[in-house]
């Protein structure tokens, strides 16, 4: 799943992680971001399959459910690194995040690939907050990763101001990087290295 994403929320809100869980408070409605499952391909489809989505993503027209239903099963099976998100508000997911290993190579295992997805009617409500506090957690205090990788389209304002509050810098400009709407289109390549990396304290010798 692509880094480039539609225009999420900029909000901040306050986040209790709960057995894996985490509930989030946004204007008086609970916003629970979980692992997504094979069960969820409907609502996968559904959001990225929005022409106001997919031509900010790396998705293509029509997206099917039973594609995504493969999607969700192959990154949650057994010895799988992957981490799929999903954000659900009154039973409804709303969005959907993504973090990956970037690749096979021994000498990247440190880095990984972040992508976020929120549904139109959702976007502007913390949404896109949410789920990036919960993929950055889980990358800086589970799995070790010291580098989360992204690309976003050059003219996403607002999916670029969200990824900067979080620790994200544009690395570089990626020319004509991808086809949208008939039209070459750049992007920008950003990162985020951890901010605090864990390391293994010395003590003093054993007597």
């Amino acid at each position: 799943m692509s880094g480039l994403g539609p225009r999420p929320a900029a909000a901040d809100p306050a986040d209790v992680a709960v057995a894996g869980v985490t509930a989030t408070r946004e204007v008086g409605r609970v916003l629970t971001v979980r692992r997504a499952t094979p069960q969820d391909a409907p609502a996968y489809a559904r959001i990225m399959g929005d022409p106001a989505v997919f031509p900010a993503l790396m998705q293509m027209p029509y997206a099917q459910e039973s594609l995504w239903r493969d999607r969700i099963a192959e990154a949650s099976a057994p010895g799988k690194h992957d981490l799929l998100l999903v954000a659900e508000r009154g039973g409804e997911i709303v969005g959907t995040a993504g973090l990956h290993p970037v690749g096979p190579m021994q000498r990247r295992r440190h880095a990984f690939a972040v992508g976020i997805s929120v549904a139109p009617a959702a976007q502007r409500q913390g949404v896109g907050s949410a789920l990036m506090a919960a993929m950055c957690e889980y990358a800086d205090r589970w799995i070790g990763a010291l580098r989360i990788e992204l690309t976003v389209y050059t003219d996403n304002a607002a999916a670029i101001a969200l990824y900067r509050k979080f620790g994200f810098a544009v690395e570089g400009t990626l020319r004509g990087y991808a086809l949208r709407d008939g039209r070459y289109v750049d992007a920008y390549a950003m990162a985020r290295l951890h901010p605090s990396p864990p390391r293994i304290e010395p003590h003093a010798s054993a007597p």
